[in-house]
């Protein structure tokens, strides 16, 4: 999959059941991801997967019901010698070469699309993910490049985490990337990718003080979105979440143009806006919207969304909902 090719899904629910595996092996299985497969059980195959192009990266999710998958000879011979990382979010047992390696929940290991091999999971697989870049990229990176594959990286692997996370927004934000925020994205998951895998030491600070620190934000921007509404949402809390100090978590804002006080209190006013002009909440008084946003007090609710927006909440509203001002 190239670049500047959009992002591509697949669904076997698309297809009548009886054609399913046919049509999967030829149109996906050896043209897509070069391939092959074989339901696992009595039950229907279902496959649904979601491929995306970033510069020198391909991200991939995959969900199946139980299956034998197989890079043959034959498919590995395509001329590809990108290494994938696999991150697992189930049972899954891969063999390459000599190798055999079961991954369980949020494990993951590093695959080599020059050399045979497959995999083999017999039960229902929900979002496997992988991440391919051309071998050169990680080679030049990883102290010990060739004893990286094919290795078990074990869930509590703190670069892991981060990537996870930081590749599940991604997918939700590609296609609206510029070009130039494509090409640093890529840049920030390939530095997660190294120091996962063993970064020597030039990679390593530089993946430090680039990937791991725009992932960190990424994460706790997600995490403040999740807990907007609480009253109680503070940054020491967030720093006890995520086993980091304030300090550290005040650099990240500050980093990034802005404070952990600003950021939070303007996702707050742009959440009670957008519901000031939904006619969904036409009913409700605007110091609930206020105290829904997360806001504890009123006055400082409507002082703040004056001097964001330039006018009041009842004028939003009356704006957007006539006769609700």
């Amino acid at each position: 999959m190239q670049e500047d090719e959009p992002a591509f899904r697949f669904s076997t629910d698309e297809l009548p059941e009886r054609d399913r595996l046919p049509i999967w092996r030829e149109a996906f299985g050896r043209r897509i991801v070069k391939l092959g497969m074989e339901p696992v059980g009595d039950g229907p195959l279902r496959i649904e997967g979601h491929i995306q192009a970033l510069p020198n990266l391909a991200i991939a999710s995959f969900s199946s019901t139980p299956a034998r998958v197989t890079r043959t000879r034959a498919l590995a011979s395509d001329s590809s010698d990108d290494l994938v990382l696999v991150i697992s979010n189930g049972g899954v047992m891969f063999h390459q070469g000599n190798k055999e390696v079961e991954l369980g929940t949020g494990e993951a290991l590093l695959w080599s699309n020059a050399v045979p091999g497959g995999c083999l999971h017999n039960v229902p697989i929900d979002r496997l993910l992988t991440l391919a870049i051309p071998r050169i990229a990680l080679t030049q990176t990883l102290a010990n490049p060739d004893s990286a594959l094919m290795q078990r990286i074990p869930r509590d692997n703190e670069a892991v985490r981060l990537l996870a996370g930081y590749v599940k927004i991604l997918q939700g934000e590609i296609g609206a990337m510029s070009p130039e925020l494509k090409a640093a994205s890529s840049a920030h998951v390939q530095d997660l990718m190294v120091l996962a895998l063993g970064a020597n030491r030039d990679a390593a600070h530089l993946a430090r003080g680039r990937g791991v620190r725009v992932a960190r934000l990424q994460a706790l921007k997600a995490d403040i979105l999740a807990n907007l509404t609480r009253r109680d949402l503070s940054i020491d809390r967030l720093a006890a979440r995520h086993g980091i100090s304030p300090r550290y978590i005040r650099a990240l804002f500050d980093g990034d143009q802005t404070t952990f006080t600003d950021f939070v209190l303007n996702q707050r006013l742009a959440r009670a806006h957008r519901c000031l002009q939904d006619i969904r909440f036409a009913g409700y008084m605007i110091s609930t919207i206020a105290f829904e946003a997360g806001f504890g007090d009123l006055s400082y609710f409507n002082l703040a969304f004056r001097r964001r927006y330039g006018v009041t909440p009842s004028d939003i509203r009356a704006k957007a909902i006539p006769g609700k001002g």
